[in-house]
Order: structure tokens, then C-alpha cells, then sequence
């Protein structure tokens, strides 16, 4: 009866360790995981078939490393990670990552940020949103209704999640920095029928991280000129930018999107160097660019934003 007593027991220990750690032997996610959409994102069809990882053995590495290329996203959540306790600033910042509307580069651009922001103190809200982008429409349409229903619902739950909503940015890579900054100048009215109360609560970001931004300028004939949904006013939100002068996608949509944001007397802080490339995440390189944290980690500091949270703030 014993020896059958401590089998049973062995094999519980057994399922419950296969429960914990699946097939894959990635560990399963101890923080807080909520979907966007409780009845399913607007217009969704369910016809892109599962979510999964794109990359293959012959694609580039960054800093040595893979990159998850996550695709067919129709279901967006948005993950929490909470901070020390004993660091927690009472900040909160959205990560969008990029991957030009197509796929999320899910660790270089996600969470391995939120790891940085949980480092200083920031709790990293990680929106996994819909790509590719749906025919038919801009391609940054869904993914802006992602992104004002995760900043609404960080928000709506600001106390129970231990987070000032006054102190709520977003932070955006590449198509997540046109993301971001698309976000920042259209938050006045949802771009969907509201869902819930988290809804009818602000979606404006606080402040804004925009690293290598993609899609920010349209070419005209004497030039550039910022994309028509840009359209920055003395409410958009405080902006740090980030980019190389040989950045295939273009310097210019940092230098435009400046210029937009002094003219309408925004406060905003541009870093520019001269090489780097595009996708370079926060994976420190020779190039002096991977640096960038450091300024922004300065920049948000000025804000006001890593002050120390206080009990009953």
C-alpha cells in the first residue's frame, strides 16, 4: 500500500512538472497574460490559419542570436511584467514591436525591452497585435485598434495593476514606432464599436519612445512629408527618437516627425548616429546606436517618469 501511495504521488509530481514546462521545453509564462478582444478582434474571420514563428536557419542573426518572427496573429493579448516591488516606479510602458506590419519580432523587440524597462523600474505591458495586415485597409488599422484598446484597458486597471495612469507611455520599433506614433495622434475616438468601460477610458500615451520608426513620411515630388494620419498638435504626447543616417527605411522619418513635434511646441528629444543600420533591438553591438537606452533611460528620468511610486499614490 505504501510503495502504491508513493507511485501515486511520483506521478502526480510528474504530470504537474509536464503541465509547467510543455513539449517544447520553453517554461510557460509566469506573468499576467490578458486578451485584448473578450468576443474577438473587429472584422476577424479566423482564416489565417495558427500563429507561428517564421524564422528560418538561413535567416541573419542580431548580436549572434535568432530572432522570433511570430505571424497569423488574430487573437492580440497584451503580457504584464511587473517590476521588483522594490523598484516599481509606477510607470507602465506598452511595447509594440515591429516587423514591417507583417510579423512581430516577439523577443528583440518585446521581451527583451520589457526586461530593460522592468530593470529601471517600468512595468512592460507587451502587445501582441494582428499581423499581417488585413487587405484592403492601411495596414496599421487593426493593429490601432490593438493598440488603443491595450493602452485603455492598462489604464482601466491602472490600481489593481500597481500603476499610475498618469504615467502610462508607449514604445514602439520600427512598423511598432509608426505604431506608436499613429497611436499618439489618434486617440481621441476609437477606431472600433466599444467593447466595455476599459473603452471609455482615455487611450492618449503619456509619453512616447519611437526607436528607428518606420512609415512616418510619404514621398511627395519636392520631397518628404509626414504621412497624412500624423496629424501632431500641442497634445501629442512627449517624444524620444532614435535612428542611423543609414537606416534603409529612412532617417528621414525621425528628422519630419521632429520637426512636427517642435513646430506644434511638443517637448521632444531626437538621437541620430551615423551608423547602425535597422533592427538592432536593445542587443548592445560595436555600434554605438545599441547605446540608445541610456539617453532614454535619461530622457524618462527628466520626465518624471521613473520617480519613485509612493503607497496611496
Amino acid at each position: 500500500m505504501l510503495r502504491r501511495f508513493q507511485f501515486l504521488i511520483l506521478a502526480g509530481v510528474l504530470i504537474a512538472f509536464t503541465l509547467i514546462i510543455p513539449a517544447s521545453g520553453a517554461p510557460v509564462s509566469q506573468h499576467l497574460i490578458v486578451t485584448l478582444w473578450p468576443h474577438g478582434a473587429p472584422g476577424e474571420t479566423g482564416t489565417l490559419g495558427p500563429e507561428h514563428d517564421t524564422t528560418k536557419l538561413s535567416d541573419g542573426l542580431v548580436a549572434g542570436k535568432r530572432i522570433i518572427r511570430l505571424t497569423n496573429v488574430s487573437n492580440p493579448t497584451i503580457t504584464i511584467y511587473n517590476p521588483p516591488k522594490d523598484k516599481n516606479t509606477g510607470s507602465a510602458v506598452v511595447v509594440f514591436p515591429g516587423g514591417g506590419y507583417r510579423i512581430l519580432a516577439m523577443d528583440l523587440e518585446g521581451t527583451e525591452v520589457c526586461h530593460w524597462l522592468n530593470s529601471i523600474g517600468i512595468t512592460c505591458v507587451l502587445l501582441k497585435y494582428r499581423v499581417p495586415s488585413r487587405p484592403g485597409t492601411p495596414p496599421y488599422t487593426a493593429p490601432l485598434q490593438d493598440a488603443q484598446r491595450a493602452v485603455g484597458l492598462v489604464r482601466y486597471h491602472a490600481k489593481n495593476w500597481h500603476i499610475d495612469p498618469h504615467r502610462i507611455g508607449v514604445l514602439g520599433f520600427s512598423a511598432g514606432g509608426n505604431l506608436a506614433a499613429v497611436l499618439s495622434n489618434n486617440f481621441g475616438r476609437r477606431t472600433y464599436p466599444p467593447v466595455d468601460d476599459a473603452d471609455q477610458t482615455s487611450c492618449r500615451p503619456d509619453f512616447a519612445l519611437l526607436i528607428y520608426p518606420a512609415y512616418l513620411v510619404v514621398k511627395k515630388q519636392q520631397g518628404y512629408a509626414l504621412a497624412p494620419e500624423l496629424k501632431v498638435t500641442a497634445n501629442t504626447p512627449p517624444t524620444f527618437l532614435v535612428q542611423t543616417e543609414d537606416d534603409p527605411i529612412g532617417v528621414e522619418n525621425s528628422l519630419y516627425y521632429y520637426m512636427a513635434l517642435t513646430q506644434a511646441k511638443v517637448p521632444a528629444e531626437m538621437h541620430l548616429y551615423a551608423k547602425g543600420g535597422h533592427g538592432y533591438g536593445l542587443r548592445p553591438t560595436s555600434a554605438a546606436v545599441t547605446t540608445w537606452p541610456k539617453p532614454a533611460e535619461r530622457w524618462l528620468r527628466g520626465l518624471g517618469i521613473l520617480r519613485t511610486t509612493v503607497e496611496g499614490d
